[in-house]
This record gives C-alpha cells, sequence and structure tokens, in this order.
C-alpha cells in the first residue's frame, strides 16, 4: 500500500499579509497529481487543516475543493485537527462524510478505532490539549506526554486484538524536532515534548505540527508543511513522504517535492547598494526579509525597496557599528505564550510578575487554550 503523508495546510494563511491562498491551490493541484502519477491509496492529514479555528469560506472553499478531488481520485483520505484547528467544527458530520471515503478523527474519545483500509488499519490522534483529556482520561498529570502516552495505549490495545499493519496519525511536538517561528507554542507548565518512544509498536507514525520535514526515527517523521510559512523556513525543502506499507509493515520512504510559488529570501546591507548592485538579481522576485545597515535611517525605506523588489515584505534596522532594532523589543514568533505575557508585564510596570501573579498569569493563558480548543 502506498500512503501520502501530508500535514499542516493551514489553508487561509497569510504570508506578512500576502495571501496564500494561490500558493495553496498550486500545492493542492500537485498533491491531485502526485496521487495519480505514484498510485497512492491513502492521503493522511496530519492536522492543521485550517489556520484558524474559524477559517475564511474561501479556506473552507478549499478544503472543500481538494477533499472532492481526492474523493474522485478513488483514494481514502484521512485527517485529524490539529492544535489550528476547531476540533468540532472540522469534525462536523465526520460519521456521514466516512461512507465518501473521507475520514475526519478529531474527538479524542475515538484514538483507538481505527479507519481500516484493506488490511491497514490508520489511527488519528488529534491534538489533545491536556487538560481537556486529563480528567476523562483520568491522567496522571497534565502533560503532553501523559495524554499521547495515554492515546497509544488504546491504539495498541486495539491493534493487539487485530493483528493488522498501521499507520498512526498524531499532531504533537516530539522530542529533538526543530521548530521554526510559525508555529503556535503548544507547551503546558513549560513542557511541549512528547518522547519519540510513545509511538513504539505500530508500522509508520505520519506527525504533524512542525513544518520542516524531519525524521525522529525510520518509521517516525513530519512532512512538514506544503509551503514556507515564515522565514525562518528559508532553505526548508517542502512536499510530503510516500510511504509504503508492505507486507510485514514500513516499508520505505520518499520524498515528493511541492512546488515553490515563490523563493524566499534575505537581504542585508545599505540601501543604495541593494537597489544598484547586480549581485541581488535573483531576489528581485522572491518574497523578502531586509535589513537595512545603513549608519542613519533612509527616508521610505521600503517604498524605495518595492521599486526593485516588490515583494518585499518585512524590513528591520540594524545601523553598522550599533545595536541592532531588534534588541529594543522581545521577540515574539514562535515563543510561549506566558513568556510574552510576562514580558509585557515587565515592559509596562518595569518589574517582573512575583510567583503568584506568574502562577494566575499561566493558568489563564492554559484556561484560555482549552477554552480555544473546545470551540
Amino acid at each position: 500500500m502506498r500512503v501520502l503523508h501530508t500535514s499542516d495546510w493551514h489553508l487561509g494563511r497569510s504570508f506578512h499579509r500576502e495571501s496564500l491562498l494561490t500558493a495553496q491551490g498550486v500545492f493542492v493541484d500537485h498533491l491531485i497529481e502526485t496521487v495519480r502519477a505514484e498510485r497512492v491509496e491513502v492521503v493522511v492529514v496530519s492536522g492543521d487543516v485550517y489556520d484558524r479555528a474559524l477559517p475564511s469560506v474561501d479556506a473552507v472553499d478549499l478544503c472543500n475543493e481538494a477533499l472532492r478531488r481526492l474523493v474522485a481520485e478513488g483514494v481514502r483520505t484521512v485527517l485529524i485537527s490539529g492544535n489550528h484547528d476547531s476540533a468540532r467544527r472540522l469534525g462536523f458530520g465526520a460519521d456521514l462524510i466516512d461512507a465518501a471515503g473521507v475520514h475526519l478523527r478529531t474527538d479524542p474519545a475515538r484514538v483507538g478505532t481505527p479507519v481500516l483500509v484493506g488490511d491497514v488499519a490508520f489511527y488519528g490522534i488529534p491534538y489533545l490539549e491536556p487538560e481537556l483529556v486529563r480528567g476523562p482520561w483520568e491522567l496522571p498529570e497534565r502533560t503532553h506526554t501523559a495524554a499521547i502516552g495515554h492515546a497509544m495505549s488504546l491504539v495498541r490495545a486495539d491493534l493487539a486484538r487485530r493483528g493488522t499493519r498501521s499507520v498512526v496519525l498524531a499532531h504533537a511536538f516530539v522530542t529533538g524536532g526543530r521548530a521554526s517561528d510559525s508555529e503556535r507554542d503548544i507547551s503546558v507548565g513549560g513542557v511541549a515534548h512528547v518522547p519519540v518512544s510513545a509511538f513504539e509498536g505500530v508500522d509508520y507514525t505520519a506527525l504533524g505540527h512542525l513544518h520542516g520535514r524531519q525524521r525522529m526515527s525510520e518509521t517516525v517523521r513530519y512532512s512538514g508543511s506544503p509551503i514556507a510559512y515564515s522565514f525562518s523556513e528559508l532553505g526548508q525543502v517542502k512536499g510530503s513522504w510516500l510511504v509504503d506499507i508492505g507486507p510485514d509493515g514500513f516499508a520505505g520512504a520518499e520524498f515528493a517535492e511541492a512546488p515553490v510559488p515563490r523563493r524566499l529570501g534575505r537581504l542585508e546591507g545599505r540601501l543604495d547598494d541593494l537597489l544598484t548592485s547586480d549581485a541581488h538579481a535573483d531576489h528581485e522576485d522572491r518574497w523578502l526579509q531586509v535589513v537595512l545597515t545603513d549608519p542613519v535611517r533612509p527616508k521610505g525605506a521600503m517604498e524605495r525597496l518595492r521599486t526593485r523588489f516588490p515583494h518585499a515584505l518585512t524590513l528591520s534596522f540594524e545601523p553598522e557599528g550599533g545595536p541592532p532594532e531588534s534588541a529594543a523589543r522581545p521577540r515574539l514568533a514562535g515563543r510561549p505564550e506566558i513568556e510574552v505575557v510576562l514580558d509585557f508585564v515587565r515592559e509596562v510596570r518595569g518589574e517582573a510578575a512575583d510567583d503568584e501573579e506568574t502562577r494566575l498569569l499561566r493558568q489563564a493563558v492554559e484556561e484560555s487554550r482549552a477554552k480555544e480548543a473546545m470551540a
């Protein structure tokens, strides 16, 4: 059986206010072409189908188009919800849609009930917010490791009764994974990681959440996002894993590269040099992150840059010999939410929150995230 492992579509996402729907549509075309060319039988999407709990109408239309075209190709599709999705909204009508060959697995209560395709069992473990599953599952602690560990115990118990080959979909941060700036923090009490050993006992684990393709072990992999969502992903190769499940289980995987809608780039230097040097010609059509090093901030810098680089998106000022502009403000992207909140308190009050205030703020952040997950 040939399985196409994808994740983190983030339909509806923008890139520094540039719409990515057209680029995401190109990926959907590539997805269908790959299914045809490689004779894929099952497509798995390991969470973050949408970029937000309430996706735009255009994002929903694109998702509907992708699923409709996959059904038309005669392949089965298994999707789980990620931490950006609303599990309830994405899972609407799941039992009815099953009949069409599209299997939405967003309910933690169903992790031990597989989607059977031939004699291969596909188990969907949606993103598990520890605060929401701790009570129903009577977990000993409120951590991602405890949540994933219990989910996998349900998977192994069912698998032991069936004795079939198996694929697990999971949306989690596995220890040792390399993060980028475009993933939302999922730490609980400072701990977000799950050990790769949690997924032992199955033939292949299709991970989602991290946006760069990665092999955590031969049979535990991230496909990464299909297109870049931050400049920290500069240089990453985007696409999906083509996974072969043979008579004895995992039989190999190769990477199917996705088309690049527009390359990313980073330029650093004085404004006049950037505007005139032939050395930068190959950056003229890229989405750009620009750092100016002029000793004095040039007037109208972004407008002037865009006369040559129309897709320049971000601009910072780090004068030669002086402190970088970024040193004056904390970085927000990719940081745990509680750290951003505590930095804000320190900035506006002039002193750090005490232990009791920190506890209350942490509790508020985690309750807010749990509420969002239930939306």
